[in-house]
């Protein structure tokens, strides 16, 4: 039988026009050009870019926004020098997605 290859992940870039992730200054978590590049090497895969809109959600909007914000919280007990540090990606994360 022939050795499955494994998949290099999408590089965590940060810079330049071909960044897969925001900074964690502007917010953290990936950009809308990360999530294509993701979804490319993975068929199927039904990931999504942050909900960041205060108005006029849909009811799947609002709970993932909901969602996103109940796990979160969990990764702040989790990690508590994370969650005092205001300039966190944690932090910026759920400044971004309004939690």
């Amino acid at each position: 039988m022939a050795k499955e290859r494994k998949q290099k992940p999408i590089p965590k870039t940060t810079k330049g026009k071909g960044a897969n992730y925001r900074p964690t200054k502007k917010g953290a978590g990936m950009t809308k050009a990360g999530v294509k590049a993701h979804r490319r090497k993975n068929p199927g895969s039904k990931l999504k870019t942050a909900v960041t809109k205060k108005k006029n959600l849909t009811k799947s909007e609002k709970a993932r926004r909901k969602s996103y914000c109940a796990r979160s919280k969990g990764q702040m007990k989790k990690f508590p020098k994370a969650a005092k540090n205001p300039n966190s990606r944690l932090r910026q994360a759920r400044r971004r997605w309004r939690c």
